[in-house]
C-alpha cells in the first residue's frame, strides 16, 4: 500500500494493480452474498475492478486510514449501489483491460463457503484474512524453494498451524535426518520467518506501518469469526 498509496509514485498504478489480483476473491465473495446470481458477480467483479484502476481510486483510500481492505469494501459497496442491472455493469467494464481472474474458479470456491447466513462483509473479512495468509505461505515456500530447500518446508509447514504443537518432532526430524534439537530450531526459524512475511504482506496494505498491528488483530478476529 505504500506505493499503492502514493498514487503520485510511478509505481503507484502497478502496485494497485497487484493488490487487486491478489485480493479480487473477497470482493467476488462479497458480491455473490449480496445475492448477485454468479454471471451478475463475475460482470461486477470484473467491472469494478476496471473503475478502481481506471479511475485511480485508490487516493480514497485515505478517508479509510490508509487501510486497502476497508477501502475496497467501502469502494465495491459504492459501486454496486450504483449497478441497477447487468447491462450496467457491462457498460462500466467497457473493454477496460485490467487483469485476469479466474472467475470461474472464483464460482468453484464461492460453493465451498459456508453455508450459514454470514453477511457479505463477514465472508469479506474472513476472506480477505485467508486469502493474505494463503500468500504469505506462498511467499514463504517460494524462499525455501529459492534456497534448495523444498522438502523442508514441506515437512515443517504443519507445524505453522499450532505454535505450541510439539509433538511429532522425533519422528519428522528421524524422516528428514535431522537430530530433534536440529528439527526445533528449524521450526523456529519457520516460524519466525512466517510472522516476518506476514507483517510486510499486512504492510502492503496499509499506508501507515503503525497500523500494521492493528490490522493483525482485525484479521485474527476475522479467522476466529469474531467480525
Amino acid at each position: 500500500m505504500a506505493a499503492a498509496g502514493n498514487h503520485r509514485g510511478p509505481d503507484s498504478g502497478a502496485a494497485l494493480a497487484t493488490l487487486c489480483e491478489t485480493y479480487w476473491y473477497p470482493v467476488y465473495a462479497y458480491i455473490r452474498r449480496r445475492g448477485y446470481p454468479a454471471a451478475d458477480a463475475q460482470d461486477l467483479t470484473q467491472g469494478f475492478f476496471a473503475a478502481l484502476l481506471e479511475k485511480d481510486f485508490v487516493r480514497l483510500a485515505d478517508r479509510e486510514r490508509g487501510r486497502f481492505r476497508t477501502f475496497l469494501l467501502t469502494a465495491v459497496s459504492r459501486f454496486l449501489s450504483k449497478q441497477m442491472d447487468r447491462a450496467t455493469a457491462k457498460k462500466r467494464g467497457g473493454g477496460v483491460k485490467t487483469f485476469s481472474i479466474d472467475v470461474d474458479a472464483g464460482e468453484g470456491r464461492y460453493a465451498l463457503e459456508p453455508s450459514e447466513q454470514w453477511t457479505p462483509e463477514r465472508l469479506y473479512e474472513r476472506r480477505w484474512a485467508l486469502t493474505l495468509l494463503e500468500r504469505v505461505l506462498a511467499r514463504l515456500g517460494d524462499r525455501y524453494a529459492a534456497q534448495g530447500k523444498e522438502v523442508l518446508f514441506e515437512n515443517l509447514k504443519e507445524f505453522l498451524t499450532d505454535a505450541g504443537q510439539t509433538s511429532g518432532h522425533a519422528e519428522r526430524a528421524a524422516k528428514l535426518g535431522l537430530a530433534e534439537g536440529a528439527l526445533k530450531v528449524a521450526v523456529h526459524r519457520l516460524r519466525r520467518r512466517y510472522r516476518d512475511l506476514l507483517k510486510q504482506e499486512i504492510a502492503d496494505t496499509v499506508a501507515d506501518t503503525a497500523d500494521v498491528e492493528d490490522e493483525l488483530d482485525v484479521l485474527l478476529s476475522a479467522l476466529r469469526g469474531e467480525v
